[in-house]
């Protein structure tokens, strides 16, 4: 047990399986809280009542939510807000590949899954993790967003037509995962809260369901495990060292170059305006 998680509340989305399932049973082990969030019960009920039972000690609990639906989001951002949960760390986690079809709020499901969702969950759970004297914010992001030349920033406006995301999109969707780390960092200086992104590793999970079954197979022979994936996660969640720093990228445990795209405070404030728009309660009420 590491002495200083014990007071510690983490929230891992995609929490039912991958590396959201490893790094809840990572942090478990070292005796933190958590708050497994998932979009199935179903299926993240079984897996975790697995965790218990080979951590009888554990301190975990189940959260609902969908990240490709705003509505579902404030719910449980609601939820949380009205028990006065406590919220030290906060990992945007969950993603998906390579998928077709629209949201339920009318984006792109690999844009709605993997920014759009965990953006507004970040804000409405801001609050709490403002609150922690360590916060902090750790998005999960690929090394594929190196391979970004030039931001599609429409990808961010509803869907006027049945779209499938490619191998593209997800790089992008990683990308934005790291310039809003980025631009949290710069938006929230002055605060206790730290933010940093990462790359896990490419690791044989679920994000690539929708990849025919053959090319699945294929690929998950040169990955890592789901617990080699969560080792980056996990320093970048409980680190000492990083209490001090924010707004970083790690590769393997350590600080790593990202794309340069990343950098320009200029696609920072894009992002940001373009997100809040698409988030708006009132935008969603329209979808």
């Amino acid at each position: 047990m590491i002495p200083h998680l014990r007071d510690r509340t983490f929230l891992v989305t995609g929490a039912s399986s991958g590396i959201g399932l490893a790094l809840v049973e990572l942090l478990i082990e070292r005796g933190a809280q958590v708050i497994a969030a998932a979009r199935s019960a179903e299926r993240a009920v079984p897996a975790l009542d697995a965790v218990r039972g080979r951590q009888p000690e554990a301190r975990l609990s189940f959260l609902q939510i969908d990240l490709a639906d705003f509505s579902s989001i404030r719910s449980a951002a609601a939820l949380l807000l009205a028990e006065g949960q406590r919220l030290d760390v906060l990992v945007n986690n969950a993603g998906v590949a390579v998928t077709s079809g629209a949201s339920v709020d009318g984006f792109d499901l690999t844009y709605a899954t993997n920014h759009l969702g965990p953006f507004l969950l970040t804000n409405l759970l801001l609050p709490l993790i403002r609150e922690a004297p360590h916060g902090r914010i750790v998005n999960v992001s690929s090394g594929s967003h190196m391979a970004v030349r030039r931001i599609d920033w429409s990808r961010l406006e509803r869907c006027t037509a049945a779209t499938r995301g490619g191998i593209g999109d997800y790089a992008q969707s990683k990308l934005m995962n790291v310039i809003h780390a980025k631009e949290l960092a710069r938006r929230l200086a002055g605060t206790p809260v730290r933010t940093s992104s990462l790359h896990p590793g490419v690791v044989a999970t679920n994000v690539w369901r929708s990849m025919p079954r053959p090319a699945q197979w294929f690929l998950k022979l040169f990955m890592l495990s789901n617990t080699q994936g969560a080792a980056t996660p996990l320093y970048c969640a409980t680190a000492p060292e990083l209490d001090d720093v924010s707004g970083r990228y790690y590769d393997k445990c350590r600080e790593a170059k990202c794309n340069p795209l990343a950098d320009d405070p200029a696609n920072g404030t894009t992002l940001w305006t373009l997100s809040e728009a698409a988030t708006a309660r009132s935008a969603a009420a329209g979808a």
